[in-house]
């Protein structure tokens, strides 16, 4: 079983950036699907960026079509973290973001459904201010 943790979240002005950390602990995340997710008050959860993995160290990413090249995802296998930066950010940003993980079923494949991932984070709040 993995335990992530997110951080990194903050209140920052439009244009400014931000980088989310989920950090985990319990497993290696180099065998695990990950994802980014945001929810907005009143709102469904929405993918924002994925990794499907393969079984040596290459990935796949994928992201949210809102997204449009602002946001960027990575890992970092030392330190058993994964990265969201997000540039240029907007008001409709605002949300809280959570990290997910699910063990690889299938290699290269991006899960963009929440449904489909096991394991999450508590979340992190993005406020952005116009």
């Amino acid at each position: 079983q993995v335990q992530l943790v997110e951080s990194g979240g903050g209140s920052v002005q439009t244009g400014a950036s931000l980088r989310l950390s989920c950090t985990a602990s319990g497993r290696t995340l180099s065998t695990y699907a990950l994802g980014w997710f945001r929810q907005a008050p009143g709102k469904e959860r929405e993918f924002v960026a994925g990794i499907g993995r393969s079984w040596t160290s290459s990935y796949s990413a994928d992201y949210g079509d809102f997204v449009q090249g602002r946001f960027a995802i990575s890992t970092d296998s030392a330190k058993n973290t994964l990265y969201l930066q997000m540039n240029r950010l907007k008001p409709e940003d605002t949300a809280n973001y959570y990290c997910a993980a699910h063990p690889i079923a299938q290699q290269h494949v991006v899960l963009t459904n929440s449904y489909e991932y096991t394991y999450w984070g508590q979340g992190t709040q993005v406020t952005v201010s116009s």
